[in-house]
């Protein structure tokens, strides 16, 4: 078992049927499957009639996929899921589904998320904290930089728990399944001025914005924003944070 690749192998056959029901794929869709594993998902993807490319970054569980499941709608892609260009894919209406390695799971939403418009929606299982994480709405405890970056793109609804008890080998976590679907609510103007204002605001959450932003934004500029520099971080809106990109020099 190769630990280093966080791998937990979902077995309860309940929380495939949820998670499956919760996509709820059709014939002839298009699926980007990460992390599929020994095929928990990817078998009934394939039986209820979805085109599925699964990226499988372990060389012996892709052989697997393609020995167990030798279809003509299932292509197997050895890559890692961090660096698969799946622009590349040039498919519309793409739709993702996964069960993200635990170790990688946030640097990869945020690689998901930069490409979220290609695709219909993603239906993700993650570690409950970073789910919450995700989908924590301004003033709560989790709200931070990976919620901002979420809530610009997408909407992102939390599915359901799923226990330890899931998978094997057993983690020492609990999941969440989550459905992040694109959404055009917001513009983002100036992308690199957001994730700078964004990624500095919460590397000192426990600052006002006013210090945490110093060196980037003064206080004249947060305060054109709309947003009180007194506030912190977590206690600002999305659409705060891109107005406030908009304002710097």
């Amino acid at each position: 078992m190769k630990q280093r690749l966080g791998q937990h192998f979902l077995t309860d056959a309940s929380v495939i049927q949820e998670i499956i029901s919760t996509a709820a794929p059709g014939a002839g869709e298009n699926f980007v499957e990460i992390g599929p594993g020994r095929g928990a998902l990817t078998g009934p993807l394939l039986s209820l009639g979805a085109i599925v490319h699964a990226v499988e970054i372990d060389p012996a569980l892709a052989q697997g996929l393609r020995e167990s499941f030798p279809h003509e709608r299932l292509s197997v892609h050895l890559a890692d899921a961090l660096e698969f260009d799946y622009a590349a894919l040039k498919i519309p209406d793409l739709r993702l589904i996964g069960n993200l390695p635990y170790y990688l799971s946030t640097p990869l939403l945020f690689r998901l998320l930069e490409s979220a418009a290609g695709f219909r929606d993603m239906t993700v299982m993650l570690q409950r904290e970073v789910a919450e994480r995700l989908c924590a709405p301004p003033g709560s405890r989790r709200y931070g930089r990976l919620s901002v970056t979420a809530a610009v793109r997408c909407r992102a609804e939390p599915c359901f728990s799923v226990a330890p008890d899931a998978f094997e080998p057993r983690p020492k976590v609990h999941s969440m399944v989550v459905r992040l679907t694109p959404d055009s609510r917001y513009r983002i103007l100036r992308p690199d001025a957001f994730e700078r204002v964004v990624r500095q605001a919460f590397s000192q959450r426990r600052k006002t914005i006013a210090n945490a932003l110093r060196g980037l934004a003064n206080k004249q500029q947060i305060t054109a924003a709309g947003i009180d520099p007194t506030l912190r971080p977590e206690q600002i809106p999305v659409q705060a944070y891109l107005r406030l990109s908009e304002h710097l020099d």
